[in-house]
This record gives C-alpha cells, sequence and structure tokens, in this order.
C-alpha cells in the first residue's frame, strides 16, 4: 500500500514552546489514522502544519511522494489535500449548493462563473453528503449536522489524495456520530488517505486502521487502535496510572434534599449540543468526582452550574433555583468554580490575587482564611510577594484554588486542577484536597480526566461521555465495572 502521506522529523516552537517535536506518521491510499491524545498534545498543531496553516520549524511532509513542508496551504490543497475543519466556516450569503460549487471552482481569475459540468458535480457531492435534501438552503438555516456535512463536502470537492479531518464527532449525537463514521469509512473504500483527530476515542478507535498517540508534542505509541488503548504509556496518560480508591470516614444519613441538585440539563453552543439532559447531585459534605475525556462535557456542564453559559433544566442549590440568576450571584450564594484555564491576574501578587478572592470578607475573617490557606498551601507564603505569573504552572493552580476558597464557598468546583502538573506537584495537592475531605465542611464537585487523581478524592463518581452521563457509582465499583472501559 503506497503511503500517501508521509511526516517526518516535524518540529513546531511557539517562543520557548515546542508544541510538536520530532513526529512521524505515515497513511496509506484506503487507510485511517487516528491521532489520539489529551488535550494540548499537539494534534491539530500537526494537522495545520500538514496543511501549510502553520510553518514547520523542521521536518518533512510528503503528498504522494512530494514535499510540502512550508507551502502556502492553497498550494498543498493543489496538490490533493483537503481539510475539514472542527469549526463550520461556510459562505452564509451563498446557499448549500453554491458553496459546493465555490470549492470546485479553478484557480483562475479567467473563470468566475460554474461550467455545467461543475454544477452536475456540485449536486453529486451534496448527495454524497446527504445535503441533496437542502441544497437551495442558506448555511444558516441548517441543523448542526447539516453544516458538518457541508464543511465534509467542500473539503472533498476536488477529490483530494489526503482528507484531514479535525473533531468530525464534536457536538454530534449519537446517531449522527454513526453517520458520520460512515461517511468517512467510505472515503477509504474510494482511496484516499485519512488523518482523524477527535476527542472521543472510541468513536474513532471503531473508524480507524491504526492509531497513533501523542502527548506534550511528542510520540508516545502506534499500533492498531486496541493495541494502543491498552498500552500503558497512553493509559498512564489519560488515566494518571492505575486505579486506586482511598477510604474515607463514611459520612452520616442524610435524608435532606441534596445541596446541589441538576435536573435534565442541556447546554447548546450555537447549533452543537455540549450537554444533552444531564442530571447529579451532590449531598452537603461530599466530594462528587466527574470523569470524562476532554471534551466530554465537564467544563460545560460547571459553567451551567455557575451561570456562566445559558442552559435548560433545572438547578437548585440548597432548595433554591438558580435559573436566570448571574454568576456573580451565584458565587455570592456559595458556588465558586476554580476554572480549568485558573484566570490569575498575572501582573498582581500572590497576595493580591488571594485579598481580591477575600474581599467581601470582614477583615479579621479574611485574615484567618488567609492564614489557613497559607498552612494549607505552604509554597504560597514563600511567595507572597511574588508576580502570579512568574509562578510555576502547579504554583499557579494551588494559587487558582485559594483564592476560591478565600470567598469560603460552600460548594467548590475544580475544573481539571491536574492538567499539565508535575507528579510532586499532584502529591501536594492530593495532600490539600485531602486535608479539605476529611476537616472541613466543604462540598467539592471534581471535574477530572485523570482517574487515578479524581477516584480517592470521592465519595461518588459520575462518568460523563459525549455529553451524557453513562455511569454513576462508589470508587470501588468504578475500579471494577468501569476503570476497563474508560478508554
Amino acid at each position: 500500500m503506497a503511503d500517501l502521506l508521509e511526516v517526518s522529523g516535524l518540529t513546531k516552537r511557539f517562543g520557548g514552546l515546542v508544541a510538536v517535536k520530532d513526529m512521524h506518521l505515515r497513511v496509506g491510499a484506503g487507510e485511517i489514522l487516528g491521532l489520539i491524545g489529551p488535550n494540548g498534545s499537539g494534534k491539530s498543531t500537526v494537522m495545520k502544519l500538514i496543511m501549510g496553516i502553520e510553518k514547520p520549524n523542521a521536518g518533512s511532509v510528503r503528498i504522494g511522494g512530494v514535499e510540502v513542508a512550508g507551502m502556502p496551504s492553497h498550494r498543498i490543497a493543489r496538490m490533493g489535500v483537503g481539510i475539514v475543519f472542527q469549526h463550520s466556516r461556510p459562505l452564509h450569503r451563498q446557499t448549500v449548493l453554491e458553496n459546493i460549487k465555490l470549492a470546485l471552482l479553478p484557480d483562475s481569475l479567467l473563470q468566475l462563473f460554474a461550467a455545467s459540468h461543475i454544477d452536475d458535480r456540485a449536486r453529486e457531492i451534496a448527495a454524497r453528503v446527504h445535503l441533496d435534501h437542502v441544497m437551495d438552503r442558506l448555511p444558516g438555516t441548517l441543523p448542526f449536522a447539516d453544516l458538518r456535512r457541508l464543511e465534509l463536502a467542500r473539503a472533498i470537492a476536488r477529490n483530494p489524495k489526503v482528507v484531514l479531518v479535525d473533531e468530525p464527532f464534536a457536538g454530534l449525537t449519537s446517531g449522527e456520530v454513526a453517520d458520520f463514521s460512515a461517511l468517512i469509512a467510505s472515503f477509504r473504500a474510494e482511496g484516499h488517505a485519512v488523518l482523524l483527530v477527535d476527542h472521543n476515542v472510541k468513536s474513532v478507535a471503531a473508524l480507524v486502521d491504526r492509531a497513533l498517540a501523542m502527548y506534550l508534542g511528542e510520540f508516545i505509541a502506534e499500533g492498531t487502535a486496541d493495541a494502543v488503548m491498552k498500552d500503558e504509556t497512553v493509559r498512564r496518560v489519560y488515566l494518571g496510572g492505575a486505579i486506586q480508591t482511598a477510604a474515607r470516614t463514611p459520612l452520616e444519613a442524610n435524608n435532606s434534599a441534596p445541596l446541589l441538585e441538576v435536573e435534565d440539563v442541556s447546554v447548546f453552543y450555537g447549533k452543537a449540543q455540549a450537554l444533552q439532559n444531564v442530571s447529579l447531585h451532590v449531598g452537603a459534605r461530599e466530594f462528587v468526582s466527574v470523569v470524562g475525556l476532554n471534551g466530554a462535557g465537564k467544563t460545560t456542564l460547571f459553567n451551567a452550574i455557575s451561570g456562566l453559559v445559558p442552559s435548560t433544566g433545572k438547578i437548585r442549590f440548597d432548595g433554591h433555583d438558580l435559573t436566570g440568576r448571574t454568576g456573580a450571584q451565584i458565587a455570592r450564594a456559595g458556588i465558586v468554580q476554580c476554572p480549568e484555564s485558573r484566570e490569575l491576574f498575572g501582573e498582581m501578587s500572590v497576595r493580591e490575587n488571594l485579598d481580591l478572592g477575600g474581599q467581601h470578607l470582614p477583615r479579621d475573617v479574611s485574615a484567618r482564611q488567609l492564614e489557613w490557606l497559607l498552612e494549607l498551601f505552604p509554597i504560597l507564603k514563600s511567595r507572597h510577594s511574588q508576580a502570579a505569573r512568574t509562578l510555576s504552572g502547579g504554583e499557579q493552580q494551588m494559587l487558582a484554588i485559594a483564592r476560591a476558597l478565600m470567598m469560603q464557598p460552600r460548594l467548590l468546583i475544580l475544573d481539571e486542577p491536574t492538567l499539565g502538573l508535575a507528579p510532586v506537584i499532584l502529591e501536594q495537592l492530593s495532600k490539600a484536597l485531602e486535608n479539605l475531605r476529611q476537616n472541613t465542611e466543604i462540598t467539592v464537585l471534581l471535574g477530572e480526566q485523570n482517574v487515578t487523581f479524581a477516584l480517592p478524592h470521592a465519595d461518588r463518581v459520575y462518568v460523563l461521555e459525549h455529553a451524557h452521563f453513562i455511569w454513576e457509582g462508589s470508587p470501588e465499583r468504578f475500579a471494577v465495572e468501569a476503570g476497563a472501559q474508560f478508554l
């Protein structure tokens, strides 16, 4: 089988950050290669380097044996590469058929109008991706799945040798994922080489011929999807290591209503559904972990609870409906979120960031809270006058959590607190959370991909997959029932 796409030694630096390091991959005619890895692994950067959207610092990209590394993207497209972007980018004043016809026009100002054969070809492509019933509609009137089909149509308009597909399943229902998988599989049958990136690892595994896993810009494993999913390095990257649980003094039985109730909550970003009818409950003083791969919907769930994104359904806190409340009102009611992105004030000192968290408290209460937090995170005491932007990633994460705790929350939401942290920092963070768990009245809702961090800090676990909860139970049950199927 001839390799239509060959990548070797591909490297990309953004300043001091090495986003892709010495990447090698190949995709043959009639083959689908799945490129997987957690957020920040460099998957999308690899796609952009192949397509010429970004220029590599080093390495080779060959299409059908011809070197294209560093060429502008329009020349690479002429060489036989099509890309399906994660976010739909149609021309909104043109119909579906006109969008496809524009993709078919030759690269020449001498021909501004489509010949009759182009119109016929555009209709064939529309039918191929199941858009023949909406050809005369404008993109803005289409459902989300049809917008994704339009992206597919434009990418394959010129029958490219290589098709790059970035996050095709994001925002789709399970039925739509099955339809798109069938469409992508048909590219293989026609002899295209397909490079596929998506966070929906199970759907990728069911579709691809081979999988390649990367982490922090580097290759870590390659082979059949099943072999890669079982690879110990891959599992450690996604899960954090061997799944373990930790004992906790059982909470006293409490028959009162849960502190937090989420009932049939759905969230849309435009036409893409990020959450679909999810429900959960968190009791007072409980530590509940929501685990799921990147893109499952954890951040969206937390933002809905915090009033940061519009949602449907019911969210109640301490018996009160949160519908219509602003994020600030919800925070003042006692729900405080520590976001994945930390959102520190980089030019302000550690102490100033903490003081902002406690600015609503009486001075003596704020002083006691600050003293307790500096005991909980001792490294912050020695860094109190240092600008937040100069801290290490782990120190910034501790500061972000400490600032949230300065608000004296009743419910603390932690979104991916372990993202990108070194093992020694994970251990310090784990000890701090265990201190909260055993010795305070705080309730915690933790969102994590790193299962080995999430489980020891949990009374109950929810598994979120592709906008739905698919499992709920104790950490002990998770280790037996759900852990092996998490990837």
